[in-house]
């Protein structure tokens, strides 16, 4: 069912509203989550409402945090989330990121008292459209995975992302879980009523697990084995433990418990090309190697090569124009949370069922 930008990020601003967060930060929140679905990270983006909603309503999120930078020098410092909508902690820490790199080359900024705040991509993105390069990574708001060769769940997705600027349409955006699937594609596939695919998450039997309902009984695999597992670490290392955030243990899952505090880590860096001796010939340079690659010839029976970030430019700018398409599923859950909130129903009920 089709929905404009305007009015979706009008919903869901209204809605965060309706749990006492102020309008600016409602609003900044709300056009983060929209803009995930704009560049289809989906799973990521308004989908999460009612997970946000759940936390505010229990207590677990502060409403009206004071975001502050709490340590700094002159290329690195951590903002303190004040426990709010992990969006706005983010937000701060990748302008700041940027602002940084653009007086010294480089800003590394970590993020501790955060929360979920969406795809990395978000935190990426503007650094290449800045003519910089970003970087982003986060400790995962549950832990899923096991140590590898363990069976306690000790580990989060601890997602990771980078981009950097092209010459042409689109920056290069990648963004990722470390493992095989983010546990927000298994929500989705639940609230859709279809099945996992083989290899994304196993039993305590060790045996595949394909069933989306079931996915508290098993484990989620971590991409590459052992590899994985420790990229996961790494990043546990670099936006938990050093910026005083959770990690193992201490990490609290935030869809389970809606009263505590989650003390989320994250970190956004922003590199400056001209810090480095290239400037602008590093986006020309990159967009004669990103086009030998497109040039390669396909294997049988594959699509032709493309580079994370293909299509995104021209996909998201077609979104705002004609508006979001999403799944009747959604659809029929942002109708509940808006008669949930006191709020007329974004979609007509005998369309959204």
């Amino acid at each position: 069912m089709a929905i404009s930008v305007e009015a979706l990020g009008d919903f869901v601003a209204r809605a965060l509203g309706a749990r006492g967060v102020p309008d600016a930060d409602a609003t900044k929140v709300a056009d983060l989550m929209v803009e995930a679905d704009v560049y289809g990270h989906g799973t990521h983006g308004v989908f999460r409402l009612r997970q946000y909603l759940a936390r505010l309503a229990g207590g677990g999120y502060n409403p009206t945090p004071t975001i502050a930078v709490a340590q700094e020098t002159v290329a690195t410092a951590v903002i303190d989330g004040d426990n709010g909508l992990g969006h706005l902690a983010m937000a701060a820490a990748r302008d700041l990121a940027i602002d940084k790199a653009r007086s010294v080359g480089i800003g590394w900024v970590g993020v501790r008292r955060g929360n979920h705040a969406g795809p990395l991509a978000l935190y990426v993105r503007p650094q290449a459209e800045a003519g910089m390069l970003g970087m982003a990574a986060a400790v995962g708001s549950a832990n899923h995975v096991p140590p590898h060769g363990g069976t306690d769940l000790l580990l989060g997705t601890n997602p990771i992302a980078f981009s950097a600027p092209a010459a042409g349409p689109d920056p290069f955006v990648f963004d990722m879980a470390t493992t095989v699937a983010a546990m927000g594609k298994i929500k989705t596939l639940l609230q859709q009523g279809r099945p996992m695919p083989e290899g994304w998450m196993v039993g305590r039997d060790g045996k595949p697990l394909t069933d989306p309902a079931r996915k508290s009984e098993g484990f989620l695999m971590p991409i590459g084995g052992s590899k994985g597992f420790g990229l996961s670490v790494a990043i546990g290392l670099m936006a938990g433990i050093m910026n005083g955030a959770a990690f193992g243990s201490d990490v609290v899952d935030f869809t389970k418990d809606t009263t505590s505090s989650t003390n989320t880590g994250q970190f956004v860096v922003a590199l400056d090309p001209k810090a480095f001796g290239s400037g602008d010939a590093f986006a020309r340079q990159a967009a004669r190697v990103f086009d030998e690659m497109r040039a390669s010839p396909p294997l049988p029976g594959h699509d032709p090569v493309r580079l994370p970030g293909d299509g995104k430019t021209a996909l998201a700018k077609a979104r705002r124009s004609h508006g979001l398409t999403l799944d009747r599923a959604l659809c029929c859950d942002l109708n509940a949370i808006a008669a949930d909130c006191g709020l007329p129903p974004p979609f007509a009920p005998d369309r959204a069922g």
